[in-house]
């Protein structure tokens, strides 16, 4: 089914998909809503996310029904192998509900953080491809859609894998577009995830398409260390959104990069080992204090592809100043 051709479905046809939403057919939850796995009456498998009761405070409720109507908007029209493929929607009384693609292997998160026994299909080959794919997903967003899309909010828990453990892009209830030539835009409101928000986001309210590097850097730190990239606040100082950057930071300068591989990618082959420290070099290119300074995804998947490709030398990344890792 194409995205352009999105389905109106009754809320019925998915109480029947989903056995009533049963807790037997969940298969994830976030700060939206549930996700089902669902079967509809001609055999396919669907994922259906139903969003919480909508909340009574009308401020609440702009912002909830905006990013059920942001993902429907981006979804019906980007089409791309690692952009998730929406279905169609139910929007019957209270009820708002997605249907999507069924993707089985889940969120690349619950690879990363979940069972050890999880973590062990992340070898290189299966790194390199989901780190890979993601580029050119994000690519395709600020450049090929026609659209000029910024994500807003890449993490783990927002790239699903297929049975081929290839990724898709999902979850564009915080997307936007850009203007072209314009370097950066204000936003109304702090949006994204912590962690991954870079901080002209934060401390300004600035966003654009370098916003998304920074995302995907702090995505592929995560990915290659098996490391959260933040670390939640423990006292006065709050919450610690530089954790990982600091510590791929002080090891890159103490010339270890290697001890921050994680399990399984430490026993991979010289070979590989050199493509994973390049990955981390990259990584460090695209959290970068400087929005100007980070590489745009053109110049990533360039990277990503070309071994041959010189990279620049990393500069001091984002909120290296909010705490101290030493390179152990």
């Amino acid at each position: 089914m194409n995205c352009a051709e999105a389905l109106k479905f009754s809320l019925a046809q998915l109480i029947d998909a989903t056995n009533n939403f049963s807790d037997e057919n969940q298969i994830g939850q976030g700060s939206f809503g549930c996700v089902y796995k669902g079967q509809l009456h001609d055999g396919h498998v669907v994922a259906v996310k139903r969003c919480f009761d909508l909340p009574s405070s009308p401020n609440q409720l702009d912002v909830q029904d905006l990013e059920f109507q942001n993902e429907i908007y981006f979804l019906t029209k980007l089409q791309h192998t690692n952009i998730v493929k929406l279905l169609g929607d139910c929007m019957q009384g209270s009820e708002r509900i997605l249907v999507y693609e069924y993707m089985s292997n889940g969120s690349l998160d619950a690879f990363i953080f979940g069972a050890i026994s999880r973590r062990l299909y992340l070898d290189w080959p299966a790194c390199s491809q989901i780190i890979k794919g993601v580029s050119e997903g994000l690519l395709y967003l600020h450049k090929h859609c026609g659209l000029h899309v910024i994500h807003g909010d890449l993490k783990p828990s927002n790239i699903l894998l297929d049975s081929n453990m290839h990724p898709k892009i999902s979850d564009f209830g915080l997307a936007r577009t850009y203007s072209p030539g314009v370097e950066e835009e204000f936003a109304n409101r702090i949006v994204g995830s912590i962690g991954f928000t870079a901080p002209e986001c934060r401390e300004r309210r600035l966003f654009s398409i370098k916003s998304d590097v920074y995302g995907f850097g702090a995505l592929l730190l995560e990915i290659i260390s098996g490391h959260r990239c933040f670390s939640l606040a423990s006292g006065e100082s709050g919450d610690d959104h530089g954790f990982l950057n600091r510590r791929a930071w002080h090891l890159w300068r103490a010339g270890r990069l290697i001890k921050l591989v994680g399990a399984p990618l430490g026993d991979e082959s010289e070979t590989e080992r050199t493509d994973i420290l390049r990955c981390i070099q990259i990584a460090l290119l695209c959290v970068e204090e400087n929005p100007a300074n980070r590489p745009t995804m053109q110049e990533v998947v360039l990277m990503l592809s070309c071994q041959d490709v010189t990279l620049p030398m990393p500069q001091q990344p984002a909120y290296l100043k909010t705490g101290m890792v030493l390179a152990h």
